[in-house]
């Protein structure tokens, strides 16, 4: 059986990646890795993706891959730099970006994209992974990550549909959603959207070409 390795640095992303596995690739055997400290360092230390940074992503690699995992994805936005670092090093295996699938459906749409986000530090990450062809507004959803934190989940859906609709105002014609916990409220967007606004979200994409990418094993035992 195929094995994944799901490395996230928020809770909130755990669920909505493993629901949409669940969906679109039930044979898959997940494995989840977790260190919630990772988006709280790097919002507080000020140091940026520094080389201490880079280790934590390569020892995380490290220890999916010691695991069986056929490939990786990371759910977390603003740490590209480093998870690109640890893909060089496995060129044998697919080591995905939470966005760079949803980054290419979004290119391929050939609409102006409006990315929002919940964590502030994925609106200086992500911006620059998209084609400079592409035009590309950007929102944080004010409030949407406290109010998650809290459970209070339809704040939070409300304001990542406020953000979508200032977007919208501002001339988008896809509306992006770049952390894995937003995932949520797409739906909700979908809903009362105009019904030709696309909708992209990262596990729906990161999903699709992971699965691309990895060829199923002839061998179930493995």
């Amino acid at each position: 059986m195929t094995r994944v390795a799901l490395i996230h640095a928020l809770a909130h992303s755990v669920a909505p990646i493993n629901e949409e596995m669940a969906r679109a690739w039930p044979a898959c055997q997940r494995m989840n890795l977790l260190d919630d400290s990772l988006s709280a360092d790097l919002a507080r230390s000020g140091r940026g993706l520094d080389e201490a940074m880079h280790r934590r992503f390569e020892t995380l690699s490290a220890y999916a891959e010691g695991t069986g995992a056929r490939g990786i994805l990371f759910t977390c936005s603003a740490f590209g730099p480093c998870i690109e670092a640890a893909a060089a090093r496995r060129p044998h295996m697919p080591v995905l970006k939470p966005n760079e699938a949803m980054i290419a459906d979004a290119a391929r749409s050939g609409g102006r994209v409006g990315l929002i986000a919940s964590f502030a530090p994925t609106l200086r990450s992500m911006p620059p992974e998209f084609p400079a062809a592409v035009p590309l507004r950007t929102r944080l959803a004010e409030g949407a990550l406290q109010a998650l934190d809290e459970g209070r989940v339809q704040a939070h859906d409300e304001a990542v549909l406020h953000a979508a609709r200032a977007l919208l105002a501002e001339g988008c014609e896809v509306i992006a959603l770049a952390q894995f916990s937003m995932a949520r409220a797409a739906p909700l967007l979908r809903r009362e959207l105009p019904a030709q606004v696309p909708v992209l979200t990262t596990p729906g994409s990161a999903v699709r070409a992971l699965r691309e990418r990895i060829r199923e094993d002839p061998d179930p035992s493995r």
